[in-house]
This record gives C-alpha cells, sequence and structure tokens, in this order.
C-alpha cells in the first residue's frame, strides 16, 4: 500500500472541486486511510458518493466522523464477510447454479436407472429427448434479469446492499434549458424514420479493427507538425497574422510565433516548465517560455497556440500575448423553416453498469426499465460494459468468459428495449476488457444479432461523430476531461475548469489534444489523424467522466457529462435530451437544437 499523505489527499479533493483549507480534517482523512488501508483516491471517491446521497455535504471533522461510522466501519464488516464468503466457496468444486443443477439431475438420473419403478414412487418423470431441460434450468433463461443474474458470471456474486438501499432514486440533479412542464417521452413511433448514420460517411469511418503496436516515431512526428501546420492556417487567416518567426530567432523587436506546448521534463506542467515547439517551417526548435506578463492564460501539453512577445537571445520567450485556437463551424443542412412536429428524445448512460463490488448488472436493468417507462427515440450506450477496473474482474473471480458476459449483457439490452422500438448506438471504452486496448477504438462486434435486431443496432468507434435527424453528436467514452484536467495549468481565467477544458477541445478541433496522452491510453497516431479528430464542431458534445456530472453550452456547443450509471457501490446517473432542428432565426444567429437536457440519479 502506497503512502497517503495529506498533499495527494488534497490533489485528489481539488480534481473534484472539493475546497478543504483546514490541515487538521487532512490529518483525520490520512488517519482514515492508515487505518481502513484504503488509498487516497478510494477514499476521496467514496467521500464525493457519501456527500452527494446528503445533498453536498462539506468537509469539515464532524461530517467526517459521521462518514466514518456510516460507510468506512460498514465497509471493514461487508470485506470481512465477503473473505469468509470466499473460504466457504474455495472448498466447493462446483460454481454455479446450472452446475449445481446438472449435477443433482445426473445424480437423481443414475439412481433412477439403477432402482425398479414403483407405483407412483417417482418424484418427478424421467426426461426424454423431446424435452430434455427441467423447468428449474429452463426458467434461468426466461428474462433479461436471470439472463443477467450474478451466479452465472461469479461463484460469490451476491446483489450490492449500497447500491439497493440508494436514495434519491429519479432525482433530477442538473437541469438545462426549457425543462419546466417538459414531457420526457419519445415520438408516437419510436425509432422510425430517424435518421442515424456517422457523419463521415462509411469510407471515412473507422468501421472494423485494424493493426496496431508498429508506430515509428517519424510518423508520429509527421502527425504532431501536420496538426501544427493545420492549426496554425486557422490562426492566421482569423487573427489576420502576415507569418510566424521561428521560435529560437534572436530579434530585439516583437514577434510572433506557432508552436505546441510542452514540458520540460517527464513531470507535470507548471507556469515555470512551459515550453514552445515549433514546427519544421519554424525551425522546429524548443524554446522555454516565460508568463510572467500574461495576465489570463489556459496552457496543456499538446495545446497549438499562437504567442507574441520578445525573445532577445533567442533562448527564452518572454510572452506578451497569447492566441487560442477557433473551433470549426457547426454543421448546415437544408432545413425546415419551421419547427419538426415532434422533439426527438435521447437517453444517454455510460458504464460500468454493475456496482464495483458485485457483478449483479442491477444498475443495467434498472435502465432498462427507465427506457420502457420514457420510451426514448434513441439511446445512446458508452461502455465499460465489462469494466476491466472491476474487482472480481481484477481478482479472475469469473467463470465464463468476458466475451460471454458481454454478449449477454448487449443482448439483455436489445431484447429488454424491444418492446420500445429504440434505436440503440453502443460505443465501446478503453476499459471493456475483452475488447481492443486501443485509441482510436474500433466499433463492437456482434454476429450473433439477427436482422431485426440489427435494424435497431449502430455499432460505432471510440471517439465518432454521428448526424441523427440533421443534428450533430460528438461522441467519445475515453474520461478526456479527467485526463486535461490534471495536467492543466491556468491563471486569471476563472475558476470553471471544465468549461475550459470544453473549449480547448473544441478550439484543438480534436476529441483528445492532449500529448503525451496518459499512460493508460494506448494512442495510434496514423489512425488518431484520420479518425480522432473533429470534422466540425459538433452541436452536442457527449463527454462522460469521473469528473462531477454538467450540462454546459460552450461556444454553441452543448456539452454534456451524464456521469456514470454506477459510481463504485453506489448508484450514479444518467442523462437524457430533448431535440428538435429549427431554422435560423431572423438576424441570422444558429438555434442550438438541444430544448432541455437533465441528469437524473438511476
Amino acid at each position: 500500500m502506497a503512502l497517503v499523505t495529506g498533499d495527494s489527499l488534497k490533489s485528489e479533493l481539488e480534481m473534484f472541486d472539493i475546497p478543504c483549507q483546514d490541515d487538521s480534517v487532512l490529518d483525520k482523512m490520512v488517519e482514515q486511510c492508515i487505518c481502513n488501508r484504503i488509498q487516497a483516491d478510494e477514499i476521496v471517491l467514496e467521500w464525493v458518493a457519501y456527500s452527494t446521497t446528503k445533498n453536498g455535504l462539506k468537509l469539515t471533522l464532524d461530517t467526517l466522523e459521521q462518514f466514518e461510522h456510516e460507510v468506512l466501519n460498514k465497509r471493514n464488516k461487508s470485506k470481512q464477510i465477503l473473505r469468509k464468503e470466499e473460504t466457504h466457496n474455495r472448498t466447493r468444486d462446483i460454481h454455479t447454479i446450472q452446475d449445481l443443477i446438472k449435477a443433482e439431475e445426473e445424480e437423481e438420473n443414475l439412481l433412477d436407472a439403477y432402482s425398479t419403478p414403483a407405483k407412483g414412487s417417482q418424484k418427478r418423470a424421467l426426461t426424454t429427448p423431446e424435452n430434455p431441460h427441467s423447468k428449474r434450468s429452463a426458467a434461468l433463461l426466461a428474462s433479461p434479469g436471470l439472463l443477467l443474474s450474478p451466479a452465472s458470471f461469479s461463484p460469490s456474486a451476491t446483489p450490492s446492499q449500497k447500491y439497493s438501499q440508494r436514495g434519491g432514486k429519479g432525482e433530477v440533479v442538473v437541469t438545462f434549458g426549457a425543462v419546466q412542464g417538459t414531457r420526457w417521452a419519445g415520438r408516437k413511433a419510436p425509432g422510425a424514420g430517424i435518421q442515424l448514420e456517422l457523419l463521415e460517411g462509411p469510407e471515412d469511418s473507422l468501421r472494423c479493427s485494424y493493426k496496431y503496436m508498429f508506430q515509428r516515431l517519424r510518423d508520429v512526428r509527421n502527425v504532431l507538425t501536420e496538426k501544427i501546420e493545420e492549426l496554425g492556417d486557422g490562426l492566421r487567416s482569423h487573427f489576420n497574422i502576415e507569418e510566424f518567426s521561428p521560435v529560437s530567432l534572436p530579434a530585439q523587436d516583437s514577434m510572433t510565433v506557432l508552436g505546441q506546448v510542452c514540458c520540460d521534463s517527464n513531470g507535470k506542467l507548471n507556469a515555470h516548465s512551459v515550453l514552445l515547439e515549433a514546427g519544421p517551417e519554424q525551425g522546429g526548435q524548443q524554446v522555454p517560455v516565460d508568463l510572467s506578463e500574461l495576465k489570463e492564460y489556459s496552457l496543456f501539453p499538446g495545446q497549438v497556440v499562437v504567442m507574441e512577445g520578445m525573445n532577445t537571445t533567442g533562448r527564452k520567450l518572454m510572452a506578451s500575448k497569447l492566441y487560442e485556437g477557433v473551433p470549426l463551424p457547426f454543421y448546415t443542412s437544408e432545413v425546415k423553416t419551421e419547427m419538426d412536429e415532434e422533439p426527438m428524445n435521447v437517453l444517454v448512460a455510460c458504464g460500468p453498469y454493475t456496482p464495483s463490488n458485485s457483478l449483479t448488472f442491477d444498475p443495467l436493468l434498472d435502465l432498462i426499465n427507465v427506457i420502457v417507462r420514457d420510451r426514448p427515440d434513441v439511446c445512446l450506450l458508452l461502455g465499460p460494459f465489462v469494466d476491466s477496473k472491476h474487482e472480481q474482474i481484477e481478482k479472475a473471480q469469473v467463470t465464463e468468459t468476458f466475451e460471454a458476459i458481454f454478449s449477454r449483457c448487449l443482448e439483455s439490452i436489445v431484447d429488454g428495449t424491444k418492446s420500445v422500438g429504440c434505436r440503440l448506438v453502443f460505443v465501446p471504452s478503453q476499459r471493456d476488457i475483452h475488447h481492443h486496448f486501443i485509441y482510436p477504438q474500433p466499433p463492437f462486434t456482434l454476429p450473433n444479432l439477427s436482422k431485426d435486431q440489427a435494424q435497431r443496432v449502430t455499432l460505432v468507434p471510440d471517439p465518432c461523430t454521428l448526424l441523427i435527424d440533421g443534428v450533430t453528436f460528438g461522441l467519445t467514452s475515453t474520461d478526456i476531461l479527467f485526463h486535461m484536467g490534471a495536467e492543466e495549468i491556468s491563471c486569471g481565467t476563472g475558476s470553471d475548469r471544465f468549461s475550459r477544458i470544453l473549449k480547448h477541445m473544441l478550439t484543438q478541433r480534436s476529441y483528445y489534444p492532449l500529448y503525451p496522452p496518459v499512460e493508460e491510453v494506448n494512442m495510434d497516431y496514423e489512425k488518431f489523424q484520420s479518425f480522432g479528430q473533429m470534422p466540425l464542431t459538433p452541436d452536442l458534445l457527449i463527454i462522460p467522466s469521473e469528473l462531477r456530472y454538467f450540462v454546459k453550452d460552450v461556444v454553441g456547443c452543448v456539452c454534456v457529462n451524464p456521469g456514470r450509471l454506477t459510481k463504485g457501490q453506489v448508484g450514479g446517473t444518467y442523462g437524457r435530451l430533448l431535440i428538435q432542428r429549427s431554422a435560423a432565426s431572423d438576424d441570422g444567429r444558429r438555434g442550438s437544437p438541444c430544448l432541455a437536457a437533465q441528469v437524473v440519479k438511476i
């Protein structure tokens, strides 16, 4: 177990925008970590989940003691019970309900074969080839709920008590737009007539798996160079800049340079470690940057910027002005001069779809019930569906292959929503343990889908840009908000870090503008150049994250973080949107197609 310190706890709390200036509170949390043998990130996640259920409880010594009594002590008790169950289960050779039933039936059949049938003495009729399965074993496949029975996945799976006892079911935690009096339901004939396709088209989109794990540094360099040049052209034309100077050229006058922000070491970027790396056209060299004269800035590694300043020695740029990127235009098409008759209802959810302490898919079954109740027109479901970070998967406590669990999970969603008839869009995640661990990530494959099912199901890559009834959706399941939040540095830009990061994504025209990526993201830069860039500014950007859920309008794009369906052992959130295309207003301004949006607790 790594050493937990007050500084590490403070940085974890800052990730979730939880203020804590009291050293005694940090000391208390360090003590709780040591006594309960948990890491800093674990206790912060537990606190976030607990405070959310208590309507945003503030972090004080009193609330920490209450948290210890209600959460940490119960957590230790449940661990002790789980250890006893595991010890008990190790002594058994039969690990699943199906195996137990099968063994019992074989034993009874064997006894029947050696016994003389007496009149009325048989407890049940002998099985025949025409009727080979007992009612008990056939009942296991009777419904989506039983299809996702935990006993079929893990020998020691028990439903999560914390999830089943959660509060605030159906509570709306975020609202956006005109939600008063809104009816959250789909059209009369959901799914019928909805045009849904990848914006790039079949030839230019990532449709199948590809070979990776072979990248030359030269190819990576070419991709980064082209990115600098392409964004530089946009900046030059937008700000009417005549030409860019080499970054390391000594000059006594102010000059304008183009380059990519990077760090002078392998550590975290800070105000004293910023370098500006130019493309080959501007010399291809790096120069340290002094930011002391800039009153306002927001920078991260990999960001392409234009800086104006002095570099008298050629060894350091004294920046006096910063030009950031410009977003691409929105999608335009021939739309009706009047609004469509009915708005489109879109549901958005992101995995994990199980609690962290159990392989029961109860949250997914609850989501299917929500879909059946609200009857949305389109459901955007993002992974992970079989989470590589799940406790029982990390400990190899499953009794089926990951592919089998995944197939049953998606079959349950497709079958459970059949009566609704909604369109289903499945987006993979790099945390899906059975799928390709690469970015950009190819779509799932579901060869066992029937023709009727395949008409409702759309399998897309991560990331992708979807066109749904003339409205563009940008989708990615990779937690870029969390990754960039840990790397970005800012000064004088206010406290809304989410809006800053989202604006960076839109102005850098990329679903993953961070370079180098975090260790858990395996980037294929040749494919990223083709499939990881934004072809335009989407009308809506769906960007799930471990960080707090939100709905924000950023430079005209409605950005939605629906949260995750489960947060540790407790329930999480999902999002729902009302979408309606409309013509431009009389003054020529574009109207957002997102009429209303909500984030709701499952």
